[in-house]
C-alpha cells in the first residue's frame, strides 16, 4: 500500500520476497503474471522498488531475468522494453524447461545473453530484444523480423495435453487476512466450445481439455484438508459445459458435506441452467444467481455469437424465482461492434423482463426482497478475437451510452452498475498496442502512475499527459479500425486459431450470422492441427 511504498523509498529499502526477505534483485528470475492491462504500471513500479534497471537493455549479468506470462502476454509488445522473456501459453512444463536450461547455462558459466538466445529457441518463449520491428509512415507495422537466423519467426504457444497429469498446487499460503478469492479454487477444464467473438480467453485457451471427476474430487479433498478453507469454487470459462457436470457436482457435494464447507457455483449460461442444477445449488446455499446475456437485443447476441435467446433467460429466471430465489445478477456489455441505441435500450428491457418474471410467481410462493443487479462493462477489443480489427468507442461515446442506459432503466428493483469509461479506454490502448507504448509507460511512471486498477489511484489526465510527453497518440490504438492486411503487434505469436478463421468470424458478425459451438459442428478454427487432434471430432 502507498504508506509502505513510501517507507521503502524513504529508508532506501529494496522490495523483498515475502517468505525469506531476500531482496528481489538477488533472485535469478522475477516473474509477473499479466492478468490485466492496467497492472503494467505496477510491473514497472515493482522493478523500480526492487532497484532493478527498468529497461531490459540496461540490465547486466548480475541482474535477474524478468519473465512475464498470463493472458496479457498474448500481446507482449507494450512491455517489450521491460521484460526479458515472455512465456506464451501454459507454463507447467515450459517453466520447468526454462529452469533446467538456466541451471545448465549457469553451471557452464555462460552469459545472460547466451541464455536468452537459447531460451528463444525453445517452443513457447519470446525474447523481444532478439526481434526487430519497423514501421510505415502512418505508424502501422511494416515488418517483424528475428535478429538471429536460428530463432523462430513465429512463437507457438504451449499447451498441457493431459490436465489430470498436470501440476496443481495442493499446498498454498493461506493469509491471516480475508482476501478476494478466500476459498479453494478447482480448475475443471481449459478452453471453451462456445466461440463468443468478444472473448479472448475462449480463443487463446483452446482446445478444451477436462480434468476427470475422480481427479477433481481428490484435489478438492486434499486442498480443503491442507488449507482449512470453508468454501470450494469451480473455475472454468463455462462450467455448465463440463461433460459430466452431474457426476462432478454430486461428488463435490459429498465432499463439502463431509467437511462442512460450501460449494460455490459460478455464473451459468442461461441456456444450460436446469431444474436439477438449481436444486443442487439449493442444497448448498440460496444466495444470488448470475447470468450473462451480454447484450440486450437478439440482434446483438447474434453479432457476438452468444447463441442464447431471451426465451432462455426468461425460462432460467422463472425457474429460479419459482425455486425460491429472489436475487439475480445480469452481466452486459456496451460499445459492441454494430451496436445502436435500441440495443442499449434492450438492456433495460431485458432487466425489466426479469423483474416481471419475479412478480409472476404467486406472492405466497416467491421469496421476499427482489434484487436484480445489471452490470454493464465497456467493451474492449482484444487480440486473437474476431473483433481484434474493430474500433473501440470513445470515452465520450461510452458516457453517452451509459447515460442512455441510466435514463432507460429507472426501475427501483434494478440496481445498475457500469465500468469507468476512461479506464476501459486506456485498457483498450494497451490491449492492442505496440512497442512504442514503452515510452508512454516510462513517462507515466515518472508522473507517478501506479495501482491503476483502483479508482482512488487512477488519474486519466496524468495518463494523457504521459502520452503527450512520449509523443504517442492513444487513439491510434483504440479508436482506429484495422485492415485485414495490416501486420498486428501480436502477429508473431501462433495460438493455433488462424487469422483466416478470426477474419471469417468478424465478417459473420457484421452479417449477424452465428456459428455453432464446437460440440455441434467444427468451425475449422485451426486448433485441430495445432494440438494434434485434441479437439472434438
Amino acid at each position: 500500500w502507498p504508506d509502505m511504498e513510501e517507507q521503502l523509498h524513504t529508508l532506501n529499502l529494496p522490495l523483498a520476497s515475502m517468505e525469506s526477505r531476500i531482496p528481489v534483485r538477488d533472485f535469478d528470475f522475477v516473474g509477473f503474471t499479466l492478468q490485466y492491462e492496467m497492472s503494467y504500471s505496477n510491473v514497472i513500479n515493482m522493478l523500480d522498488l526492487a532497484n532493478i534497471p527498468l529497461l531490459s537493455e540496461e540490465r547486466s549479468e548480475t541482474d535477474p531475468i524478468i519473465v512475464a506470462g498470463g493472458p496479457c502476454a498474448y500481446n507482449p509488445e507494450p512491455l517489450a522494453d521491460f521484460v526479458d522473456v515472455f512465456s506464451i501459453g501454459e507454463g507447467e512444463e515450459a517453466l520447468v524447461e526454462m529452469m533446467e536450461l538456466y541451471e545448465e547455462y549457469k553451471k557452464a558459466g555462460k552469459s545472460r545473453s547466451d541464455f536468452l538466445h537459447a531460451i528463444a529457441k525453445v517452443k513457447g518463449f519470446y525474447v523481444p530484444a532478439l526481434y526487430d520491428v519497423s514501421y510505415h509512415e502512418d505508424g502501422t507495422i511494416a515488418s517483424f523480423t528475428p535478429r538471429l537466423s536460428d530463432i523462430p519467426e513465429k512463437i507457438e504457444k504451449r499447451i498441457m495435453k493431459d490436465l489430470d497429469a498436470a501440476y496443481f498446487p495442493e499446498k498454498m499460503i493461506v493469509p491471516f487476512m480475508e482476501i478476494v478469492h478466500d476459498r479453494v479454487t478447482l480448475e475443471l477444464f481449459r478452453g471453451c466450445i462456445r466461440g463468443c467473438r468478444f472473448c479472448q480467453a475462449g480463443m487463446v485457451y483452446r482446445p478444451v481439455r477436462e480434468r476427470s471427476v475422480p481427479k477433481l474430487t481428490e484435489l478438492a479433498e486434499c486442498l480443503l484438508k491442507n488449507t482449512g478453507y470453508q468454501e470450494l469454487s469451480m473455475s472454468s470459462l463455462s462450467t455448465s459445459d463440463y461433460t459430466d457436470l452431474k457426476g462432478l457436482t454430486d461428488s463435490l457435494i459429498e465432499v463439502t458435506k463431509k467437511t462442512d464447507t460450501n460449494l460455490a457455483i459460478p455464473s451459468m449460461r442461461v441456456d444450460s441452467f436446469s431444474l436439477e442444477l438449481m436444486e443442487k445449488i439449493q442444497q448448498l446455499r440460496k444466495g444470488s444467481l448470475t447470468f450473462a446475456p451480454e447484450a440486450g437485443s437478439q440482434r446483438m447476441r447474434n453479432v457476438i455469437n452468444k447463441n442464447v435467446t431471451e426465451e432462455d433467460l426468461v425460462r432460467s429466471v422463472s425457474m429460479a424465482f419459482n425455486g425460491g430465489y429472489s436475487a439475480v445478477k445480469l452481466y452486459f456489455m456496451i460499445g459492441l461492434p454494430t451496436e445502436n441505441d435500441d440495443d442499449i435500450r434492450g438492456i433495460a428491457d431485458l432487466s425489466r423482463l426479469v423483474v416481471r418474471e419475479y412478480f409472476k410467481v404467486p406472492k405466497e410462493k416467491r421469496s421476499p426482497g427482489l434484487r436484480v443487479t445489471a452490470s454493464a462493462s465497456a467493451f474492449v477489443p482484444k487480440p486473437f478475437t474476431p473483433f481484434q480489427w474493430q474500433p473501440q468507442d470513445s470515452v465520450e461515446e461510452f458516457r453517452r451510452k451509459q447515460a442512455l442506459l441510466r435514463s432507460s432503466l429507472t426501475d427501483r428493483q434494478v440496481t445498475l452498475n457500469w465500468h469507468d469509461a476512461e479506464v476501459s479506454s486506456l485498457e483498450g490502448v494497451f490491449a492492442r498496442g505496440d512497442r512504442k507504448l514503452g515510452k508512454v509507460l516510462l513517462a507515466a511512471h515518472k508522473l507517478g502512475c501506479k495501482f491503476d486498477a483502483w479508482a482512488e489511484f487512477f488519474n486519466y489526465d496524468t495518463w494523457m499527459q504521459a502520452f503527450k510527453d512520449a509523443g504517442v497518440d492513444p487513439y491510434f490504438y483504440n479508436q482506429r479500425e484495422r485492415s485485414y492486411d495490416e501486420i498486428l503487434p501480436w502477429d508473431m505469436l501462433d495460438i493455433g486459431v488462424t487469422k483466416a478463421f478470426l477474419r471469417n468470424e468478424n465478417e459473420r458478425a457484421k452479417a449477424g450470422v452465428t456459428t455453432k459451438n464446437c460440440r455441434e459442428q467444427c468451425a475449422g478454427c485451426g486448433m485441430n492441427k495445432f494440438s494434434g487432434g485434441l479437439c472434438h471430432d
